[in-house]
């Protein structure tokens, strides 16, 4: 489901299309799904002794995809989204069958393959356009541009010259370019991982995720917000689109918060902040994870392991939110009649846990199991359908019918990812071919003047602006190459540069003025998505902050000493409750104005890091000893006033 769509979910169903659209759709997602599964558990040279590219496979996909955002969009004439399919097909089969071909004559530059590359990256654009918006296009446009201006631009900012012919193929054909690694990684990862989501979600595993989080925190003070919480993040486990999340599990718990006596803004912001964080949830995160995998050319658990300590940051400081919220306006459990057991749940969806804990058990123990993720998350769904076509769910069974439903509509749920990884790889290939990328990473050092601190500020505000209208991938990819290089230049170990701007990529998701997430909530909520962002900004002011906090702490990502990490984690969810604390107003009792900056101040001083500028380590000792004085002053203020005030 693109991000970009923050309308969807609350606007009912989409008309049906006519039968023979319908009938293409569904033969052309069955496609794409069957060439995925079967490339990925290597069906291909099992069966038949066949070997092909992977850059093959990858133009058999992006075909696919491309025909199926064709027939699935509007256009004034039905033919012409026939003709963009067809077009798709044709061009995407054309260069599969001479792709052996073009690997020998590329340097020469034919001509078929020029034309061959100019009309599928029209096509891509195209696509793009209509699945993440018109921003990524004009960015895209943008540095190709640049590509022919840069050789005649001064210093720093002057690029390599490359011909029109030579660009076009280079992005068309090469593996650096549209077919390249960040669609390899869209087409054999992140569908299997969808095709997982999807399955999980029809078969009732979405249902299961949330009656545990009913159970778990229905019957606590501010339980409807906790439910929000503690949902969002085991279903951010599973699927890492914020706007999926949102809607997944915003229809339910935004209208219980409402009833329990939040705010239908407050109710949405917490939702969409919920949602947001399920792209840096282990261990199925965002796309953006798969990717960042792929450029620090690490396993992907690395990356999972490096998200873990920041993923239970983002929603401990949501979770402490919400609490504080809901002791100050005094709202008590959530209004749910007959919520089970927790122990009961558990047992009745059992199941759901196997394929699951299966596979973190190979994420984990690579070794042992040596199955790639991508396949191990195919076995994980393959085990996911039989359990449930067996056992069900609270006395409901999903019939094959549903579960072919289920992997088909997976052709429609990963189409977005598909079409911005080959868009990406426009970008990519444009700075390779070019060297922008150099250039800019040398311009920045000079702008920050060399100073790490205003640099990991200027890459904050570049990246959230960038994510203004664009999915996390999206943003994730041009923040990788155009800004990480140059905090790795300062010494920054890669990992924490490159989870650093996704990151702050992430969280454009709920800042405005675009914050698609909170709109996405909004919408739900019936309530203004402007508000819905600045509210959403509010509760979730600290993680502005934990980005910076991994960069020069590398015990942020399990990098340091067992003790190390115990305290840095320790000092800064203390950090995140005194902060918080002093924004919502309300501690152990409420805190009057001149309390409330004092909470603020020492706990922004407890979560700059310690080492990011000189007297920073002073700063932070400072804000601890000043908020364990500020906690001890307002307790003893707590115990005098409720002295005065009891009965005689």
């Amino acid at each position: 489901m693109s991000e970009t769509m923050a309308d969807t979910g609350a606007a009912g169903p989409a008309a049906a299309p006519p039968r023979p659209v319908a009938i293409a759709i569904d033969l052309l997602q069955g496609l794409l799904i069957a060439c995925v599964v079967g490339w990925v558990i290597d069906l291909p040279r099992r069966l038949f002794g066949l070997a092909f590219y992977t850059e093959q496979l990858l133009a058999v996909c992006l075909g696919l995809g491309l025909a199926l955002s064709f027939l699935t969009s509007k256009f004034p004439y039905r033919w012409i989204g026939w003709a963009g399919a067809v077009a798709a097909v044709a061009i995407c089969g054309f260069i599969t069958f001479r792709y052996e071909v073009f690997t020998y004559e590329i340097a020469l530059l034919p001509t078929e393959g020029i034309i061959g590359s100019a009309i599928l990256l029209l096509l891509v654009l195209e696509g793009t356009r209509r699945s993440a918006g018109g921003v990524l296009v004009v960015i895209i446009l943008a540095i190709c541009a640049y590509v022919f201006i840069g050789p005649y631009m001064p210093g720093d900012f002057a690029t390599r010259p490359v011909s029109v012919a030579r660009l076009l193929v280079y992005l068309g054909l090469d593996g650096n370019g549209v077919i390249g690694n960040i669609l390899a990684v869209a087409v054999l990862i992140v569908i299997p991982f969808t095709l997982m989501g999807q399955v999980l979600g029809r078969t009732g595993g979405a249902a299961w995720f949330a009656d545990l989080a009913m159970s778990a925190m229905g019957a606590f003070r501010g339980g409807a917000a906790k439910i929000a919480v503690v949902g969002s993040a085991l279903f951010g486990m599973i699927s890492g689109a914020a706007v999926s999340n949102v809607v997944a599990v915003g229809i339910v718990t935004i209208p219980l918060m409402s009833r329990s006596g939040f705010s239908r803004t407050r109710a949405a912001a917490i939702e969409a902040v919920g949602s947001t964080g399920g792209q840096l949830m282990p261990p199925v995160m965002g796309a953006a994870a798969f990717i960042m995998a792929e450029f620090l050319q690490v396993p992907y658990s690395a990356v999972v392991i490096a998200a873990i300590i920041p993923a239970a940051l983002y929603y401990a400081a949501l979770f402490i939110s919400v609490d504080l919220v809901a002791a100050r306006d005094k709202i008590g459990a959530a209004q749910v009649e007959n919520i089970p057991p927790f122990f009961e749940i558990l047992r009745s969806g059992w199941h759901f846990a196997i394929p699951i804990a299966f596979l973190i058990a190979t994420l984990a123990w690579p070794e042992f199991f040596q199955i790639p993720i991508e396949r191990a998350a195919v076995y994980a769904t393959a085990l996911l359908i039989v359990l449930s076509l067996v056992f069900g769910y609270r006395g409901t069974r999903v019939t094959p019918r549903e579960m072919g439903r289920a992997v088909l509509d997976t052709g429609k749920a990963a189409l977005d990812i598909l079409l911005i990884g080959a868009a990406a790889g426009m970008v990519v290939g444009a700075l390779n071919i070019s060297g922008i990328s150099f250039g800019l990473t040398l311009q920045l050092i000079a702008a920050s003047g060399e100073n790490l601190f205003v640099l990991l500020v200027l890459t904050a505000l570049i990246s959230i602006v960038l994510g203004m209208g664009m999915p996390t991938v999206s943003v994730y990819v041009l923040t990788a190459s155009l800004l990480a290089p140059s905090i790795i230049k300062l010494g920054v170990q890669p990992m924490a540069a490159h989870m650093f701007v996704m990151y702050f990529g992430m969280l454009s998701m709920i800042t405005p003025p675009v914050a698609i997430a909170a709109y996405a909530a909004a919408n739900i909520a019936r309530v203004p998505g402007w508000n819905t962002g600045w509210v959403a900004v509010a509760i979730g002011w600290s993680t502005f902050f934990i980005p910076f906090l991994f960069v020069t702490e590398p015990s942020m990502l399990l990098a340091d000493t067992w003790y190390q990490v115990i305290w840095d984690l320790t000092r800064n969810v203390f950090g995140i409750v005194v902060g918080t604390a002093g924004i919502v107003g309300y501690f152990l009792a409420p805190l009057s104005w001149p309390f409330r900056a004092f909470f603020i101040a020492t706990g922004i001083a407890i979560l700059i890091p310690p080492h990011v500028f000189p007297g920073a380590e002073l700063l932070d000792w400072f804000g601890l000893g000043g908020s364990i004085a500020g906690i001890v002053v307002h307790y003893l203020q707590k115990k005098t006033g409720q002295r005065k005030t009891a009965p005689l």
